[in-house]
């Protein structure tokens, strides 16, 4: 049986086997068999038992015992045996192996020889596997190569001087001439390599980037050739002469016009011939206009020119390939910023595209055309993108909202518009929304004070219609709570006038507290309802009281602690209820939140100021230690070096004297000792004092005080605060948010802070005002309290 049968002989026998296990026993004996003969020394069918070595190799099975052999048939003479050697070096061996060094002497012998096609073979071997010290040792060699007389040669040895330039940058150097020289070949081969070792070398190498830049001249007159050339068996695919060429010329011209205006000036007429011209209804002329599209989009080119590139890409978007629409609003995502009118001009076939099948296609459309959304078409476009919200895929609809959500807080036209569309948005995918879409509405409620009415009938019809979307049925049941008259007044001009009574919505708040589809948070929503309407409404009082009073043993300890304060409400303090239950008020976004977190991230332009120096001896924090609190506190990279406050020496101002009732009288005139006071903050007249008294071992009270010393008001004061996460922070509301010039009257603002591991305290505190009809804004950093706060 001859060599060639048994090789086709073992595949038959593997690809007929029935069972993996099968299959592994004829393989273990062939290798047992290819093995023995390696050891035998067997020259006559050397190549042929490495060939079924490799087929064993591509089936994933062990082959590194044929390594060595590869080494001696590249070594050998005979050429076929040169080609076996060398395509099983390829595969079996890599830069890691020892064996890999062992060629290196016949790769630099064969890169010599007389035929081309041994030259070739060590070229391919030395670009697919050559190591750094393989290719340090080699690269004359392919230098020389380069300026050979062979076009077959020289396109190998571009492609190879490729890989070592990869390898070993350093050597770029030695190949830039050649590789410019090789620029005025004829064979789209040796070009093609010519311009892919170009690219490599620019995109390494500044310098060489400036001297190729005098190159483009040359890649011009050859791009045009291609354009304009006609018909070409040899090199036309669908019609277009040799895209690949093309591209890869499209490809360097990107790379030397970007950020140069000579050379992008140079390439512009290039360019709009090749994008008017080209034909975009075969797949390879869609690969040329797209490296086109993203040549003009990155070098400085024309507007009109930029414009032209939009097109294209607004073609594509009607291709029916689904990959060429992916691909082109891939594209025009990147420049809808900086090219937003000729984008939009395409917002049709966009939208469009939200209907698609493909998910991705969708995705990308969805993304492009919240991009797209601004104050002229923000009624159209939502229309559109809720109606793709109705039936978009179920991991669409979280971005799809938050989108939604985004835009119409940006450019809404009026409040009613916003809160209807925010409304529809619940109604459809109220599942799917944030968590801080409830609070966002209700905050965008209570400033819409003349839509109060128009809103809580709206919600309520959506109470009733359905209470299975979470996000909308606690709104509704906040509004419900707190502008109920309202609601059982009917007197809404915006919508329909429906009778509602005191019973009716009694009814469905009740059915959401009983219905399983409410979470325990939407329950305690109802129940504070409830309970606000108690004040509201005049006849219904006992009912209430009985709903209150069933949860009061609720197994969900939040809803019971609610229910037995609201029982006391009834019963202890009924005197106060009217107070404690009535409407709050409206609820500035702006205003300091109730829990500790990060305010510098919402600071722009404003001055940190810093804190003055303490003069108490205290322990210096490691800075490791700093780090990880400012860290917390949302500060820079870098720690900044801790800066203690102060305290006063003498309070700020003396408390009033009691009267005969203060026991310390009694000792002859001593005055009650007051908690040190620091000052913070001295700016255009205002100044901030902060003084800290310590209530108990890890509770600490921080008094903010603020006075005006200047000629003018301030206006619209507040603050708020920040502290690291392991510290419990509550904020009192302030006495006031302005602040009358020359002294006076001052405002103060009360924190709570609870220090279970009694770390070192830190805070940063962020100060807004208005005077004189501007805006001021900074950030304080204080990083250390007055002495109460620590001993």
């Amino acid at each position: 049986m001859s060599p060639s049968v048994r090789l086709q002989e073992m595949i038959r026998v593997i690809r007929s086997a029935r069972t993996q296990g099968e299959e592994r026993g004829v393989i273990q004996r062939e290798c047992a068999a290819i093995r023995a003969q390696f050891r035998q020394g067997d020259n006559g069918g050397r190549s042929h038992n490495l060939a079924k070595l490799l087929y064993v190799h591509m089936l994933g099975y062990p082959a590194h015992f044929g390594q060595m052999e590869c080494v001696r048939l590249i070594a050998s003479p005979r050429y076929n045996e040169k080609r076996i050697g060398y395509l099983g070096a390829m595969m079996l061996l890599d830069e890691k192996q020892d064996a890999s060094l062992l060629i290196t002497n016949s790769i630099k012998n064969d890169l010599s020889h007389s035929s081309q096609y041994v030259q070739s073979l060590a070229l391919c071997t030395l670009a697919c596997m050559g190591s750094a010290e393989m290719c340090r040792d080699l690269a004359p060699e392919i230098e020389r190569l380069l300026r050979a007389s062979n076009s077959y040669i020289k396109k190998k040895a571009a492609l190879c001087a490729v890989h070592i330039v990869r390898k070993v940058p350093e050597l770029g150097e030695l190949f830039t001439p050649s590789a410019r020289s090789l620029l005025s070949e004829k064979n789209h081969g040796v070009l093609h390599g010519a311009v892919v070792l170009i690219t490599e070398l620019c995109e390494r190498n500044p310098d060489t980037l400036d001297q190729c830049r005098k190159a483009v001249p040359e890649l011009v007159q050859i791009m045009k050739g291609l354009v304009m050339s006609g018909y070409s068996p040899e090199h036309n695919v669908a019609g277009i002469s040799d895209p690949f060429l093309q591209v890869r010329i499209l490809r360097l011209l990107r790379i030397l016009g970007r950020n140069n205006d000579s050379a992008s000036d140079a390439m512009n007429d290039l360019l709009a011939q090749v994008a008017t011209n080209t034909d975009s209804s075969k797949t390879a002329g869609s690969a040329v206009l797209y490296e086109t599209v993203l040549t003009i989009m990155d070098i400085k080119s024309e507007s009109g020119l930029r414009v032209l590139a939009v097109n294209i890409l607004g073609r594509f978007l009607l291709n029916n390939d689904r990959n060429i629409r992916y691909v082109s609003m891939t594209s025009l995502q990147k420049i809808v910023q900086t090219d937003h009118n000729a984008v939009q001009r395409h917002r049709g076939t966009i939208v469009d595209c939200l209907k698609d099948q493909d998910a991705s296609v969708q995705r990308r459309a969805l993304e492009l055309s919240l991009a797209l959304v601004s104050a002229v078409n923000i009624r159209s476009l939502m229309k559109e993108l809720l109606l793709f919200l109705s039936s978009c895929p179920p991991d669409l609809r979280a971005h799809t909202t938050s989108g939604i959500f985004l835009a119409a807080d940006r450019y809404a036209p009026s409040q009613r518009w916003h809160i209807d569309t925010i409304l529809h948005v619940l109604t459809t995918a109220g599942g799917d929304v944030r968590d801080e879409t409830v609070p966002n509405l209700i905050q965008l409620i209570t400033t819409a004070s003349e839509l109060h009415s128009y809103t809580v009938h709206k919600l309520y019809r959506a109470l009733v219609a359905d209470i299975s979307q979470q996000s909308l049925v606690q709104v509704a049941c906040w509004c419900i709570g707190e502008y109920g008259d309202l609601l059982l007044k009917g007197e809404c001009e915006e919508t329909e006038p429906v009778q509602v009574t005191e019973d009716n919505v009694l009814d469905a708040l009740e059915t959401v507290l009983q219905s399983h589809m409410s979470s325990p948070a939407t329950r305690a929503f109802a129940l504070t309802a409830t309970m606000k309407l108690s004040t509201r409404i005049t006849n219904n009082v006992d009912r209430i009281r009985s709903i209150v009073s069933i949860y009061g043993s609720c197994i969900d300890v939040e809803l019971q602690q609610r229910a037995v304060e609201y029982n006391a409400l009834f019963k202890k303090y009924d005197h106060m209820r009217a107070a404690v239950l009535e409407r709050m008020p409206v609820i500035d976004r702006n205003s300091p939140g109730h829990s500790n977190g990060d305010i510098s991230a919402g600071v722009k332009d404003s001055e940190l100021v810093q804190v003055k120096k303490a003069e108490l001896d205290r322990p210096q924090e490691t800075a490791s230690e700093a780090c990880d609190l400012l860290g917390l506190l949302g500060d820079a990279d870098q720690p900044s070096q801790p800066n203690p406050v102060q305290p006063s020496a003498m309070p700020s101002s003396a408390p009033p004297s009691m009267g005969g009732g203060d026991l310390l009288d009694l000792l002859g005139g001593l005055d009650p000792i007051p908690a040190p006071t620091a000052p913070v903050y001295e700016k255009n007249g205002l100044t901030l004092t902060l003084q800290c008294d310590k209530k108990m071992d890890t509770a600490v009270t921080v008094t903010f005080t603020a006075s005006n010393s200047s000629n003018t008001d301030i206006s619209s004061f507040t603050l708020q605060v920040a502290v690291p996460k392991s510290v419990q922070l509550q904020m009192k509301a302030p006495s006031g948010n302005a602040i009358p010039a020359q002294g006076a009257g001052h405002v103060t603002q009360t924190v709570l802070l609870n220090n279970p591991n009694k770390v070192n305290l830190k805070m940063r505190v962020r100060v807004q005002y208005s005077k004189e009809g501007s805006m001021c804004q900074d950030v304080l950093q204080i990083d250390s309290l007055p002495a109460p706060a620590w001993q």
